[in-house]
């Protein structure tokens, strides 16, 4: 009862079929039929998609037809449409409210993306709203930015809209610092790891001992612990720490005092039970500092107490999760 024409070519169709399909072409159909209904001459009434050629409007009408269910199937003349007039047929479903068809024409347009068309497709996304296929570009722009550069597409875009050059460059400027950021913690991350490990592995060593240092009044074991490449480094250090006699210079040495803070700084167990070396006496110098008012600390102009505190609170949250996840799971009932 309606025909669709894109200029020459005139497509019969159905107006319950188009307006289930898209809400735009309901609205224009209820006012041409409207039309035509009071003019008392019958007739069909005329919907023409512009601005595409007969094939595309033809190949749009198909789809509609076929509905979205069609792209589960994934077979036939509708997906060779979509295939071969994508980026027009985005324009269409955009500019018709069609959002299952101009998801497919994201896909299938982002699928092919190379240099030379990306710049094209970046504008084309930002004109019909689509954020999928920006996403897409954005990350070949990221990736292959040298090879986009030396493009003809992109030194157009340079010289007719300097403005979107600079958005493309201030979005991959973010995208960079965000994965430095995100590089940055997982850094940061396995230094806690690390950390937390040597603490641990400290642990096991002034309590059970390993095969070259053991606690006070105990022969260190023969068998090699499970995290043994890790054990033998701490082990030489600590014995390196016993020999050294120039602690206060020593970068080693150094090392192994800020392994026995963080340890004091970490453990649990009652003053006079641990027998890690020099918990006791770094517990009590940690208490000291902390009797010390604010104020006297400002103006000493100590701010590395600060900093050592968020260390510990880190290497404090990476051996609670770790302790967590090494946890076997309850078994149900």
């Amino acid at each position: 009862d309606v025909v669709t024409s894109s200029g020459g070519r005139k497509i019969a169709a159905h107006s319950s079929v188009l307006a289930s399909a898209s809400p735009v072409l309901e609205t224009i159909l209820e006012r041409r039929l409207q039309r035509v209904k009071e003019s008392g001459k019958g007739g069909r009434a005329v919907v023409r998609i512009r601005g595409v050629t007969d094939d595309v409007a033809a190949a749009f009408v198909r789809l509609l037809y076929a509905g979205s269910r069609y792209r589960e199937r994934g077979e036939g003349e509708v997906e060779e449409d979509v295939e071969k007039y994508a980026e027009q047929l985005l324009v269409l479903a955009h500019a018709y409210r069609v959002p299952w068809l101009k998801l497919w024409c994201q896909e299938a347009i982002g699928s092919r993306l190379t240099p030379g068309t990306v710049v094209d497709a970046l504008q084309l996304a930002d004109l019909c709203d689509a954020p999928q296929l920006h996403l897409r570009c954005m990350r070949l722009l990221a990736k292959e930015f040298r090879a986009v550069e030396r493009t003809e597409a992109w030194r157009f875009l340079r010289d007719n809209d300097p403005w979107q050059e600079l958005d493309v460059l201030r979005q991959l400027h973010d995208a960079d610092m965000r994965r430095r950021k995100w590089r940055r913690k997982r850094a940061e991350q396995k230094v806690y790891m690390e950390l937390s490990d040597a603490m641990d592995i400290l642990r096991h060593i002034c309590t059970e001992g390993c095969t070259e240092v053991g606690p006070v009044g105990q022969a260190p074991t023969k068998s090699p612990c499970p995290a043994y490449a890790t054990c033998r480094g701490l082990q030489l250090l600590i014995r390196h720490f016993s020999l050294c006699k120039s602690r206060a210079s020593c970068p080693r040495c150094q090392r192994m005092w800020q392994l026995l803070r963080l340890h004091a700084a970490l453990c649990r167990v009652p003053d006079g039970h641990c027998n890690t070396p020099l918990c006791t006496q770094f517990k009590l110098k940690e208490q000291q500092k902390e009797a010390v008012s604010a104020s006297v600390a400002a103006k000493a102009g100590d701010g590395s107490d600060g900093r050592w505190g968020l260390l510990v609170k880190k290497v404090k949250a990476v051996s609670v999760m770790s302790s967590l996840g090494k946890r076997s799971s309850p078994s149900q009932c």
